[in-house]
C-alpha cells in the first residue's frame, strides 16, 4: 500500500512518509526536568511577579538593602509555590491522561497478520482493525465494515456532544476487501487528501485504485476519537495521525475571557506603581537635602556608606531602598487571593441544588472560575427560542385539511372550550401500535380518519411517508423513532396514532401500517431538506402503482409553487396558520403531486447523473428539485407546540425588573417569535409600541429605524445629513455609546433579512443606537453567524456586560462572543454546553445565576478588593511619615518579621472568610427584590473613584496610626520611672494598633457573619500575640541570640496603661469617620439598594408577600412560520441504503436498527 501526500509535501517539504506525525499525542506542558524552568519562566510573565523578583535582587545590593532578604523571599516563594503546586497537579493529570490514551492497544495490520500495537506507534498508511465499542485510534478512512452496504455506526459524543448515532459508508470499491487479510495486504492505493485542518465537518480527497480515481468525502471517514457502535469490526486507513488528526487541530487554546474588575485591576496596579515611584521620590529627594543640610552633623557617628561621596548619590540610593521598604503597597498575594476567591464562589453554583435538575440528572456547573463576579454586572442576555425558552419536545397539537381546522373542542353550543387536564382525550386504544403517550383532545379528527375522509387519509399518508426517521422495534408494536428533528417526531407519532403506522424501511420500501393494513410503499427518490430550501419531499409508488410525490416545509416556500387551482384553499388554511401562529405554534405546510411515469423515467435518470456527479453536483440536484416541485396540490398544514420551559415567564420578569436587557435570537419566523415573546413576558399590552423592522433594503431598514428611534426619543434624532457628516468627518466610529433613554417602553423585532442590512458596516451605529433604546429585541429567523454578530456588535458600542444562553450547536458562536456564556443541556446536544462558561438544564435558573450567585460573588469581590487595596495603603504609608523623622534613611517602623507575616498570615484568612461567605441579603431577599442588582451593573461597588477612597481612608489610618503612638511615645516614661520611648516599643505598639484596626474595619465590612469569620479573625489575632510574645521572649533569645535581642519588650510595652490608652484613641480615630460617614451617607444620601435593605428589614417582621404574576397574553392574528433545524437532513443516507439492516422479525420488511440486541452496549 502506498499513499502519496502532495498537498501536505508542499507544506512540510517531506515526502517521506516518516516525516509525518506519529500517533502519540502530549497535552502535557512539562516533563521532570523542564518543570521548574518553564513554570518559573511562566509564573514570572506576571508582572505582580516580576516586580518583586526585581525587588529581591534589589535587596542583594548591600549599599540600598534595607530590609532583610526573607521579607520578600518568604511571601514571593510561598506564592510561586502555590501556583506551581496546582500546575504540577494539572500537568501530572494531563501526563496520566496522555500515558493512558498512547497505550491503549489496537489491531494493526503488519506484513499480513494483525498485531497488537499502542496508538503511539500507529502511523500513517497504516490499515488498523476496530471492533465494537472501540475508540477510534487516527483519522481513518474506512474501507471495510462487517455491516451492510459496509457501514459503520459511530458516536461523535466527544467531538461534538451529541449522542445520537451517526452513520458512515465505505467506498464500494473498498468494501469488496472485507476482512480478507490477504486482500487488504495487497491493497495498493494512491491517497492524495488536504493538509490537516479543524474542520470536523468536511474533508476533500481522492483514493487513486487501478487507475481509476475516487472522490474522498467526510461521510467516508472516521475521526479520532469516535466509539464505534453497534459494528462487529470494521478496516480504516490511517490518514491524518497524533496532533495532525482533527479532534487534536480542535484543542487549540480557547478565547480567555476577562472579566471587567481584571481589567480594572490591571489599570490600579499601574497606578500603584506610579504612586510608589512618586512617594520614592519625594523621599529620595528629602534623603539628599537632609544629608546635604543636616548630614554632617552627624557623620563621626553615622557615616557614609562606602562608595557614597554626595548628598545627591545618596539621595539616589534611598530611592531604591524605598523602592524595597514601600513594595508591600502594591499586595503581592492578590492575584493568589482573587484566584481562591473565584474558586470557592464557583464551588457555590455546582453545589446548589436548588439549580439541581431531578429529571436529568443535571446539576448546574461553572465549567471556568474566572468569570464569578462578572455574572453579577450583565446588562444585556441574547438568548435562544427553541430549547432555551421552550423545551423543545414538540407535540402535534392542531392541523388543517381540506380547509377545515383540527384541534380544538366545542361544547354543544358550538362555543370553543378551554383545553384542560379534565377534557376528555381522544382514545386510541382501537389502534395497538398508537403511542400511549399520544394526547389529543378533537374527537372530529379521529371521526374523520374513521369514516375514510380522502384528504384526511392522504394528509396521514404524507405525514408518514414524507419524513427521514429511522424505526426501531425490539419488541411487537413497541416502535422508537429516531428522528432529525423533534417536529419530525412529532408528525410520524401523530400519523401513527391516527391509524398510519409508519413501521419499516429498507433503501427502496417504506412500509406503512394503514388502519391495519400492511401496505409497502417503494421509495423512488428523497429531495432531502436543507436551510436554502426550507422544505423537503420524497417520491413514491403505492402498491397500486401509482406514482406521488409529497412535499412538506415552510409556508412562504410552498405557497409559491402550489397549482393554480388551490388558491380557494390556500386562503382558508392561510387564516388557520394564522390562528395557530397566534398561539404560538410552529407551523407547516403539506402538498402532494401525481406525477406521469414517463416524466418521471426522465427525470430519475438525470437525477442520478446529477447525484454522482464530481464537480457541481449540488447545483444540479437543487436545479432538479425545483423542476419537479412545482404545480403542487395543496392538502393542508400542521402545527406543532414547543411549550414553555416551567418558570420561563416569570424569570424574565424578575430579570427584566433587574435592569437587565433581553434580546431574543431566533431562527423562528417573526410571528412564532412574537407571540412566544408574548407567552413570556418579553412583550406585553403595557408597552408603548413594538417596532417590526422588516425593509428589504438598506434604505429601507435605515428608515424604519431612524422613524422607531425618533418616536421614542424625538430630540435624540439626527436627521441623515448630520449622520451623513459624522461619517465623513471621522472614518474611526465611536468605541462607546453613551446610554439613551426612550419616552416609554418599547420592544423592536427585526427579521433575518433586514438584520443582514442593519450589520453592515454603513448601518450597525443606527441599529445598535435604536435597538439599545428598547426593553426587548427579538431577532427572527436569523443565522448562527448573525447571533455572534450581534452579541459582538453590542459589545463594540456599549460598556456593557453580555450573556449569551442556548442550547444548541447553532448558538455555540454566541456563546463563545458574549463575555458570558451559558448553555443548556437540552435536546439538541451537548455542544453549547462543551462551549460554555456555565451550564444548567433548565432556563428559570437563569435568575439564580445572575441574581444571587452573580451578585454574591460581584460585591464579595468588591469588598475584597476594597479591604486589600485599604489595609496595604495603610500598612505601607507609615514607612512614608517615619521617613520625615529618620533622616529620609530607609529605615522601617515595622519588625521584619511583622513585615513578612502581615499579608500572609495576620490579615490573609480574614478576608478571605469576608470574601466566601458574606452576602448582604439571603438567596431569597435577592430574588424578591432584583433591583439590588442594578449597582453590580453600574460598577458602584468597585470602580476608580472607590479605589481613590480606599486610597485615602489608607493614608488618613496611616496618619493615625504613626503619630499617635509617636506622641504617646514621645518623651514618656513608665510608671516605674523608666522611658519606654525605644524604638522597638515604638514599633509594637504602631504594629498592633494597625493589626486591630484593620481587624475592626473587616468587621465593619462583614455583613453575614458565620463561625468561620468569627475563627479567622480572632483566630489573627490571637497567634499575633503568640508570635509576639514568642518573639520577645528569653526562650528565643536563648536560641537565635543574633536575631532576638530584645527580650521582654512585647511583654514591657504591652502592662503599660498609656500604650493600651493610644491604641484604643487609635481605633477610635480610624474607625469612628468610617462609621460616622456610612451613617450620613445612608440616611441623606441613600442609594437603591439602601431602600431596598431597609424595605427587606422591615419585610422580615412579616411575611413576605406573594411575587406578584402578570396575566399572559394570547393572541389570535399573528402568523407563524416552521423553524428547521440548522442541519441537513438524513435523505441521502436513506436512499443510499447506508443506515439499512437485514430483516427485522416484527415488519414486513427490513428495518433500521442500530440499536438491536446483537450489537447493544456491554459498557465501556
Amino acid at each position: 500500500m502506498f499513499c502519496s501526500w502532495e498537498d501536505l509535501q508542499l507544506l512540510w517539504g517531506c515526502p517521506d512518509k516518516r516525516c509525518f506525525k506519529n500517533n502519540s499525542i502530549k497535552t502535557s506542558k512539562y516533563n521532570f526536568f523542564t518543570f521548574l524552568p518553564l513554570n518559573l519562566f511562566e509564573q514570572f510573565q506576571r508582572i505582580a511577579n516580576a516586580y518583586f523578583l526585581f525587588l529581591l535582587i534589589l535587596q542583594l545590593i548591600p549599599q540600598i538593602s534595607s530590609l532583610a532578604w526573607f521579607t520578600t523571599v518568604v511571601p514571593l516563594v510561598l506564592v510561586l509555590a502555590v501556583s506551581g503546586v496546582k500546575d504540577a497537579i494539572d500537568d501530572f493529570n494531563r501526563h496520566k491522561s496522555d500515558k493512558h490514551v498512547n497505550n491503549r492497544p489496537v489491531q494493526v495490520l503488519i506484513n499480513g497478520m494483525l498485531k497488537n500495537e499502542k496508538w503511539m506507534n500507529v502511523q500513517v498508511g497504516d490499515i488498523i482493525k476496530l471492533e465494537n465499542n472501540n475508540f477510534v485510534t487516527a483519522d481513518l478512512l474506512l474501507l471495510s465494515s462487517s455491516e451492510p452496504h459496509s457501514l459503520t455506526y459511530i458516536e461523535t459524543a466527544e467531538l461534538d456532544g451529541e449522542t445520537n448515532l451517526k452513520v458512515k459508508q465505505a467506498l464500494t470499491v473498498t468494501a469488496e476487501l472485507g476482512e480478507d487479510l490477504q486482500k487488504l495486504t495487497e491493497f495498493n492505493g494512491e491517497v492524495k487528501c488536504e493538509a490537516p485542518n479543524n474542520k470536523l465537518d468536511k474533508f476533500t480527497g481522492t483514493l487513486t485504485l487501478q487507475g481509476e480515481k475516487y472522490a474522498l468525502d467526510n461521510e467516508k471517514m472516521l475521526l479520532r476519537g469516535c466509539i464505534i457502535r453497534n459494528t462487529e469490526w470494521c478496516f480504516g486507513l490511517v490518514i491524518y495521525a497524533g496532533p495532525d488528526t482533527k479532534l487534536m487541530q480542535n484543542s487549540g487554546k480557547t478565547t480567555f475571557k476577562r472579566t471587567s474588575i481584571d481589567r480594572l485591576m490591571n489599570v490600579l496596579v499601574l497606578l500603584i506603581f506610579a504612586f510608589l515611584g512618586l512617594m520614592c521620590l519625594i523621599l529620595a529627594i528629602g534623603n539628599g537635602i537632609w544629608e546635604y543640610d543636616k548630614g554632617y552633623y552627624f557623620q563621626v557617628y553615622l557615616p557614609w556608606a562606602e562608595g557614597v561621596n554626595s548628598a545627591s548619590y545618596s539621595g539616589f540610593l534611598m530611592f531604591w531602598s524605598y523602592v524595597i521598604i514601600l513594595n508591600t503597597v502594591v499586595p503581592i498575594s492578590l492575584y493568589v487571593s482573587v484566584e481562591i476567591i473565584r474558586l470557592g464562589n464557583s464551588f457555590y453554583i455546582d453545589w446548589d441544588r436548588k439549580m439541581y435538575y431531578p429529571p436529568k440528572d443535571t446539576p448546574a456547573q461553572a465549567r471556568t472560575t474566572t468569570l464569578n463576579e462578572e455574572l453579577g454586572q450583565i446588562e444585556y442576555i441574547f438568548s435562544d427560542k427553541t430549547g432555551t425558552l421552550t423545551q423543545n419536545i414538540m407535540c402535534f397539537n392542531k392541523c388543517s385539511i381540506n380547509g377545515k381546522s383540527y384541534g380544538d373542542v366545542y361544547d354543544m353550543s358550538g362555543q370553543r372550550i378551554e383545553i384542560n387536564e379534565k377534557t376528555e382525550k381522544v382514545d386510541f386504544s382501537y389502534n395497538q401500535l398508537a403511542d400511549p403517550k399520544f394526547v389529543f383532545y378533537d374527537h372530529s379528527l379521529v371521526e374523520a380518519v374513521k369514516l375514510s375522509d380522502v384528504p384526511t387519509h392522504r394528509f396521514f399518508r404524507l405525514l408518514s411517508l414524507c419524513h427521514t426517521v429511522m424505526p426501531e422495534e425490539k419488541k411487537e408494536g413497541n416502535l422508537v423513532y429516531q428522528a432529525q428533528s423533534p417536529d419530525e417526531g412529532a408528525l410520524v407519532t401523530a400519523a401513527r396514532n391516527f391509524g398510519f403506522v409508519f413501521r419499516a424501511r429498507t433503501p427502496e420500501t417504506i412500509t406503512v401500517v394503514e388502519m391495519g393494513e400492511t401496505k409497502v410503499y417503494k421509495l423512488l427518490a428523497i429531495l432531502d431538506f436543507n436551510n436554502v430550501r426550507k422544505r423537503m419531499s420524497v417520491i413514491v409508488r403505492s402498491p397500486e402503482g401509482d406514482l406521488t410525490l409529497y412535499c412538506k416545509g415552510a409556508d412562504t416556500i410552498l405557497y409559491e409553487l402550489l397549482h393554480s387551482s388551490c388558491d380557494s384553499l390556500k386562503e382558508e388554511t392561510t387564516e388557520h396558520l394564522n390562528e395557530f401562529a397566534g398561539e404560538g405554534l410552529r407551523t407547516l405546510v403539506v402538498a402532494y403531486k401525481n406525477l406521469d411515469e414517463e416524466y418521471f423515467q426522465d427525470w430519475i435518470r438525470r437525477h442520478h447523473e446529477a447525484s454522482t456527479a464530481l464537480e457541481g453536483r449540488e447545483d444540479k440536484l437543487s436545479e432538479l428539485y425545483e423542476e419537479i416541485e412545482k404545480d403542487l396540490m395543496l392538502l393542508g398544514a400542521t402545527a406543532i407546540e414547543d411549550k414553555l420551559q416551567d418558570g420561563v415567564p416569570q424569570t424574565i420578569e424578575t430579570l427584566a425588573r433587574a435592569n437587565i436587557k433581553i434580546w431574543v435570537l431566533t431562527g423562528d419566523k417573526q410571528e412564532t417569535a412574537m407571540n412566544i415573546g408574548y407567552s413570556c413576558n418579553l412583550l406585553n399590552d403595557d408597552m408603548d409600541d413594538v417596532f417590526i423592522i422588516e425593509g428589504s433594503t438598506s434604505d429601507d431598514v435605515l428608515k424604519e429605524l431612524r422613524n422607531a428611534r425618533k418616536k421614542m426619543k424625538p430630540d435624540s434624532f439626527l436627521d441623515s445629513n448630520e449622520i451623513n457628516i459624522q461619517f465623513e468627518k471621522s472614518s474611526k466610529k465611536p468605541k462607546i455609546l453613551p446610554d439613551e433613554q426612550a419616552n416609554g417602553v418599547y420592544g423592536l423585532v427585526i427579521t433575518g433579512h433586514s438584520l443582514a442590512y442593519a450589520l453592515e458596516e454603513n448601518l450597525e451605529l443606527e441599529l445598535v443606537r435604536t435597538a439599545c433604546m428598547c426593553k426587548v429585541v427579538i431577532c427572527c429567523r436569523v443565522t448562527p453567524l448573525q447571533k455572534a454578530q450581534v452579541v459582538e456588535l453590542v459589545k463594540k458600542y456599549k460598556k456593557a456586560v453580555t450573556l449569551a444562553i442556548g442550547d444548541g450547536a447553532n448558538d455555540v458562536s454566541m456563546i463563545k462572543t458574549a463575555h458570558i456564556g451559558v448553555g443548556i443541556s437540552g435536546q439538541e446536544g451537548m455542544q453549547a454546553v462543551l462551549s460554555s462558561d456555565f451550564s444548567f438544564a433548565q432556563f428559570r435558573y437563569l435568575q439564580r445565576l445572575l441574581l444571587v450567585h452573580g451578585r454574591w460573588s460581584y460585591i464579595r469581590m468588591c469588598k475584597f478588593l476594597k479591604y486589600f487595596f485599604y489595609k496595604n495603603f495603610a500598612f505601607t504609608l507609615v514607612h512614608f511619615w517615619y521617613g520625615f523623622f529618620s533622616g529620609f534613611s530607609a529605615q522601617t517602623v515595622y519588625d521584619e518579621w511583622f513585615i513578612t507575616l502581615y499579608n500572609l498570615v495576620y490579615t490573609s484568612l480574614p478576608v478571605l472568610g469576608m470574601s466566601l461567605f458574606d452576602q448582604d441579603v439571603d438567596d431569597r431577599w435577592s430574588l424578591l427584590f432584583p433591583q439590588l442588582y442594578v449597582p453590580g451593573q453600574q460598577n458602584l461597588y468597585f470602580n476608580k473613584m472607590v479605589f481613590v477612597k480606599c486610597m485615602f481612608q489608607g493614608i488618613y489610618s496611616s496618619l493615625i496610626l504613626f503619630f499617635i503612638p509617636y506622641g504617646a511615645m514621645y518623651n514618656t516614661v513608665r510608671s516605674d520611672g523608666k522611658a519606654i520611648a525605644d524604638y522597638q516599643s515604638f514599633a509594637l505598639m504602631v504594629q498592633t494598633c494597625l493589626l486591630i484596626v484593620v481587624s475592626v474595619q473587616i468587621g465593619l465590612d462583614t455583613s453575614y457573619w458565620t463561625v468561620v469569620n468569627q475563627f479567622f479573625i480572632w483566630g489573627s489575632l490571637s497567634v499575633y500575640f503568640a508570635i509576639t510574645f514568642t518573639m520577645y521572649s528569653d526562650g528565643m533569645y536563648l536560641i537565635f541570640t543574633a536575631s532576638f535581642p530584645f527580650v521582654g519588650t512585647a511583654r514591657n510595652t504591652l502592662s503599660q496603661p498609656n500604650v493600651w490608652l493610644a491604641i484604643f484613641l487609635s481605633i477610635a480615630l480610624c474607625v469612628l469617620p468610617v462609621v460616622g460617614f456610612r451613617f450620613l451617607k445612608t440616611q441623606l444620601r441613600p442609594t437603591p439598594s439602601d431602600k431596598v435593605l431597609l424595605k427587606i428589614k422591615e419585610a422580615k417582621k412579616r411575611p413576605p408577600p406573594p411575587s406578584p404574576r402578570r396575566r399572559l397574553r394570547r393572541t389570535s392574528t399573528r402568523r407563524s412560520g416552521y423553524a428547521f433545524a440548522h442541519q441537513h437532513g438524513f435523505g441521502a443516507l436513506i436512499m443510499s441504503g447506508r443506515n439499512m439492516r437485514p430483516k427485522s422479525p416484527f415488519a414486513t420488511t427490513g428495518t433500521f436498527s442500530p440499536n438491536s440486541d446483537k450489537y447493544k452496549h456491554k459498557g465501556l
